[in-house]
């Protein structure tokens, strides 16, 4: 007997899926839970696997085509069918034709009829030779090369514009003094990996400190619904870690952001990222975030604008932490100079809902908690 195998639900709010790449063929054997395709939406790319074992006797959907949930993808002869034969298309070659017609007879020859002679043309100017378009041979010599766009990075340029269309976005950004965060880190950094099995970064301490100053502002932890006429302010802190892929920029979620540790939220963005980077994130776990963190310093930036992930109304972004010499005063009004490690913060918000004073004064709550520094008791 034959199954049929239809498209999956794949996550929250996700209705279809795009084709991008059949793992068997037909007449290859599958086993049950053998991926069987590829899968990409709008939130992320999966594997499919099969639901049963058995041989693929018909594709319902090639690739590059978009397949709704609960819609078929494939039949499949399970085993218990093996006694049946199989039903082959006939090759072309073996197929038997209808027999021809006979043709009736010729008609009687006659003689042809002889044409016109051609009128004589006039001399015209000498034709010149159309011009050679060497666009292409120019473009192959520079190595130039033209490719289509994968469907998240399609997904991801999409989204972009939305956000920028959507909202009024602007961007802040003040500068913070970790010093005492780096302190705390040299401490505890070899134990801290021996406990958890990931190493202590910065980037937990922005993310608690973030989530603690979301609690005080929640017009950043806030929707604007598509119409302006009414704002959601979130309860749960959703906390989205933008991970750097092969494939593309993604957002996996961390939920109730705000009940971690310092080594809660450590252990989560290690896992997070590392299954996003791997293809084993889900598609429910790339929704539902109500802020974001980006953290463009790991790659040596001082700070940027990042663009709002909507619906949501804030951003937070995260440079590079680097030691500069800086004057402080002294105990008798003076001043000396040291080493300080100092960071930027950007927050990019939506003007809609949060207006400069209030970004302003979320930016001064996160510089005040991480200057303030943590105790060892606040990593667990």
């Amino acid at each position: 007997m034959t199954k049929r195998v239809d498209m999956p639900a794949l996550g929250e709010n996700v209705t279809e899926g795009t084709i991008t790449r059949w793992l068997k063929q037909v007449g290859d054997h599958v086993e049950q839970e053998e991926p069987l395709l590829e899968v990409a939406t709008d939130k992320v790319d999966t594997e499919i696997p099969s639901p049963f074992s058995g041989t693929i006797t018909e594709i319902l959907a090639e690739e590059n085509a978009t397949v709704g949930v609960g819609e078929p993808l494939a039949v499949i002869a399970v085993p218990e069918a093996a006694d049946a034969a199989p039903v082959t298309p006939e090759p072309v070659s073996a197929r038997q034709e209808p027999p021809a017609e006979p043709a009736s007879a010729p008609p009687a020859q006659r003689e042809p009829i002889p044409a016109p002679p051609e009128p004589q043309k006039a001399p015209a100017a000498p034709v010149q030779p159309a011009p050679v378009d060497t666009t292409v041979e120019r473009s192959a010599a520079a190595g130039t090369k033209v490719e289509k766009m994968t469907r998240l990075r399609q997904t991801i340029a999409r989204r972009m514009v939305e956000s920028l269309q959507v909202a009024a976005q602007l961007t802040t950004v003040l500068e913070v003094d970790v010093t005492e965060v780096g302190r705390l880190r040299a401490r505890h950094k070899e134990a801290f990996r021996e406990r958890t099995g990931v190493g202590l970064s910065f980037l937990p301490f922005f993310a608690k400190a973030a989530v603690e100053a979301l609690g005080a502002f929640p017009m950043l932890n806030a929707s604007v619904s598509p119409d302006n006429t009414e704002v959601t302010y979130h309860g749960p802190r959703h906390l989205g870690i933008a991970v750097d892929t092969p494939r593309g920029l993604m957002v996996p979620v961390i939920r109730n952001a705000e009940e971690l540790s310092i080594a809660g939220l450590a252990v989560a963005i290690a896992d997070l990222a590392r299954r996003t980077r791997d293809g084993g994130i889900t598609a429910d776990e790339l929704s539902g975030g109500t802020f974001t963190l980006t953290n463009t310093g790991s790659r040596g930036a001082l700070f940027d604008t990042p663009i709002i992930n909507q619906p949501q109304s804030g951003i937070l972004g995260t440079g590079a932490v680097v030691e500069r010499v800086v004057p402080v005063r002294d105990e008798h009004g003076g001043h000396a100079f040291t080493v300080r490690s100092l960071a930027y913060l950007s927050v990019s918000y939506d003007h809609r809902i949060v207006d400069g004073a209030d970004a302003a004064r979320f930016l001064g709550a996160v510089k005040d908690r991480l200057e303030k520094g943590f105790d060892d008791n606040a990593l667990w």
